[in-house]
């Protein structure tokens, strides 16, 4: 494929002021900027998909705890991002050249080849696939849980982007019953009846315990939390002993509820149990990349998982504003946005 002409200029989301409590799209500003030239080993991609996370929002405080760069005021916002390369100066890569990258939130990017993985447009059915949070998922469940054979599984906001693979994950490793926290009648019944949950419960519904008490009653093994507050303490009173915790987020504050609602953790009963806590973060490292796009191209070819996500195709303007569906959240699964259009 030969190189195509790149713009003069493009349009990037740059971090206008810090959020004071909750996140509104007057936080962010849609730029138009110069596209430069790209120099030796340097490559222009235009980017197609990126995927929404709540950790952006996190990125955006001063006292950001996520062990990556924070956002700064006044530059763009960065993300996990799928494109095509139009102009290349490096020999790793040529035009046409499927790629993913992290310098999302902009509709082109120049940036240094080292920065860029190639990716394989067939091996799964769509760029947007590609986004799917299906390392961090992996991670939780086989790295820090490791759930298996005949273990019982709760997962916390289960209809979360990360929470919808994996429940599906720990099933497809031989978990005996997958059971997943949501909001509302209707995402208990798509859990269930769309991705393979074995059960599921609508938090709002009385106490979490009672709910994990009647849906397990010999026990958690392994407990995916991406919740915090009262659903991680319902999960430590009804774990089993040498329960499993993969502590992946913690939606409670993440989304600013109050503080007075993070998790208290009850010594006795984790000594008592031998329970194990094993928070994590994950920095999407190719070889994390690559074992999960391996099963879920296979997974997906069999017919036996589903990727529940929401495809927006707003462009890059829409960004701010799906950043804000997705805290608020209005959308299921995995949240991805078409930055071109």
């Amino acid at each position: 494929m030969t190189a195509e002409s790149i713009p003069a200029t493009t349009r990037e989301v740059q971090l206008a002021s810090r959020p004071d409590g909750d996140f509104r799209p007057e936080n962010l500003a849609v730029v138009q900027v110069p596209l430069r030239e790209p120099g030796e080993g340097e490559v222009v991609v235009r980017n197609e998909w990126m995927l929404m996370a709540t950790a952006y929002r996190d990125l955006m405080n001063e006292d950001c705890k996520i062990p990556v760069p924070r956002f700064e005021i006044g530059a763009p916002l960065t993300g996990r991002t799928v494109g095509t390369v139009l102009r290349s100066n490096s020999p790793q890569f040529a035009p046409g050249d499927f790629v993913e990258h992290f310098l999302g939130w902009r509709e082109h990017v120049v940036l240094p080849a080292q920065a860029l993985a190639k990716r394989d447009r067939a091996q799964l059915p769509a760029p947007q696939y590609f986004l799917a949070n299906g390392p961090t998922a992996w991670r939780g469940i086989v790295d820090m849980a490791g759930a298996g054979e005949g273990d019982v599984v709760f997962v916390s906001g289960a209809t979360s982007g990360v929470g919808s693979l994996a429940g599906q994950i720990a099933k497809h490793r031989g978990a005996a019953k997958v059971i997943g926290s949501t909001g509302s009648k209707a995402k208990i019944d798509y859990l269930v009846g769309e991705l393979g949950f074995d059960a599921a419960f609508d938090y709002h519904d009385g106490p979490v315990l009672d709910r994990l008490r009647e849906l397990a009653p010999d026990g958690l093994n392994v407990v995916f939390d991406n919740v915090g507050g009262e659903q991680f303490e319902a999960a430590v009173q009804a774990a089993a002993a040498g329960a499993r915790f993969a502590l992946c987020g913690a939606m409670t504050e993440q989304l600013g509820r109050d503080r007075a609602d993070l998790p208290r953790l009850d010594l006795m009963a984790s000594i008592g149990k031998q329970l194990t806590y094993r928070p994590f973060a994950c920095f999407h490292l190719p070889e994390q990349i690559a074992i999960w796009n391996e099963h879920f191209a296979k997974w997906l070819n069999q017919g036996t998982f589903k990727y529940s996500h929401t495809a927006l195709e707003g462009g890059v303007e829409f960004a701010p504003k799906a950043l804000k569906g997705l805290l608020d959240r209005e959308y299921s699964g995995n949240v991805v946005l078409k930055l071109t259009v």
